[in-house]
């Protein structure tokens, strides 16, 4: 596994089991559990329009090939490529930036650059200091003003990663280690104050009525790459919730347990593990690969998002817009809910409410910022229609 600065700052959760005997006490009095009591427990979601104090939108760099990972020297300056991930950046962070700087370490640098403060750009840079070189991160926005930390925040390792039919030569079996590595090294930020990292519940839940008179969807013109079964050993498949488990009152739900990266937190974490490491941040806008060749430091891992199609003309990436509406934080709300194409995922810097209608093709090719008010209002609506249905709703 790899060594974290974060590691240091663990706290042992010494109470855990003395609450569960608790809890296991104070049931041995009462009937079983049911269907209606499991709702019970079950901290409902207040989706009011009147607690939506935010809607953001990001720009996920996606790249038919797959992430750019090579490298190549200008003027007397290697550059170290890692970026174009779609939707993926923060699950693969670790892992692409384990490549990056394996080959920007290769000739043993003392002092390495890193372009970009997104989630590619701050893990690649504290993997590089691990490494024993002295780092400063370029860029022209830190985290919290990066399209990085606009994102949803869920394990998502192959989300319009790569398309099937035009991935590089090789690269499911890069991914799976990308993948691999990442989801090693997050285990070094669960339990910290604050969970940056953290397992959360999903369900997802379904009628069958709706699901028989729907109109099958159309095939998608895309055929984005799905690895994820070549993880199956630490990704497990949602499952079909026991009526006596089910939070819902539909047969129809599945429920698993996923990571969940609550990023304001967990970008904070991240940037404090930089700087106590020596790390400088400089604020600097790059306009041509020129501008870059000229730092100081020689060897350079280039991770701006996004913003490669500018800086390096690199019209393989597609813009894929994705918008949240922001709900105000509910601390007893713990888990997601994925219910008519909208996802909802609790964290603690606020509720994220998202449509999926449309699946992987909502927003691609689209490198609109502007929120839309419209699509927000709907994806609460959605939100507030599945918990006014629930049982018991009215408490």
């Amino acid at each position: 596994m790899l060594d974290s600065p974060s590691i240091g700052r663990r706290r042992l959760l010494t109470g855990s089991a003395a609450l569960m005997g608790l809890g296991g006490c104070a049931g041995l009095r009462t009937a079983p559990p049911t269907a209606v009591s499991a709702v019970s427990r079950l901290a409902p979601v207040r989706a009011d329009l009147d607690r939506l104090f935010d809607t953001t939108v990001c720009l996920r760099p996606f790249r038919a090939a797959g992430p750019r990972l090579d490298a190549e020297t200008i003027g007397d300056t290697l550059v170290v490529h890692n970026y174009g991930h779609g939707g993926s950046g923060w699950s693969l962070s670790w892992g692409s930036g384990t490549l990056a700087v394996a080959k920007a370490m290769a000739s043993s640098p003392r002092e390495i650059a890193v372009v970009g403060c997104g989630a590619l750009g701050l893990t690649a840079a504290i993997l590089a200091q691990q490494a024993g070189a002295r780092v400063t991160i370029y860029a022209r926005e830190f985290l919290p003003r990066t399209r990085s930390a606009r994102a949803t925040g869920s394990w998502t390792p192959d989300s319009r990663i790569a398309l099937a039919n035009a991935a590089q030569p090789g690269f499911p079996a890069l991914w799976e280690e990308m993948a691999r590595t990442s989801f090693k090294t997050f285990r070094n930020y669960l339990g910290l104050p604050g969970e940056p990292v953290a397992w959360t519940d999903r369900y997802f839940v379904s009628e069958p009525l709706l699901a028989a008179i729907s109109a099958p969807a159309g095939p998608s013109p895309l055929n984005f790459a799905s690895y994820v079964e070549r993880i199956r050993d630490i990704d497990p498949q949602a499952r079909t919730a026991p009526p006596e488990v089910s939070p819902f009152p539909w047969a129809h739900v599945r429920r698993t347990s996923s990571l969940q990266f609550n990023i304001a937190n967990y970008g904070h974490t991240l940037m404090a593990d930089f700087l106590a490491a020596g790390g400088i941040l400089q604020r600097t806008e790059f306009h041509t690969p020129a501008d870059v060749a000229a730092l100081k430091e020689k060897v350079v891992i280039n991770c701006p998002g996004y913003g490669a199609r500018a800086l390096w003309r690199d019209e393989t990436i597609v813009p894929v817009r994705g918008q949240i509406a922001w709900l105000i934080p509910q601390a007893e709300v713990t888990y997601g809910v994925f219910y008519r194409n909208v996802v909802m995922l609790s964290r603690p810097d606020g509720i994220v409410v998202q449509s999926l209608e449309g699946g992987d093709m909502r927003g691609y090719g689209s490198d609109d910022e502007t929120p839309d008010r419209s699509e927000a209002e709907h994806a609460v609506a959605v939100i507030a229609e599945l918990y006014r249905r629930r049982p018991g709703a009215g408490m």
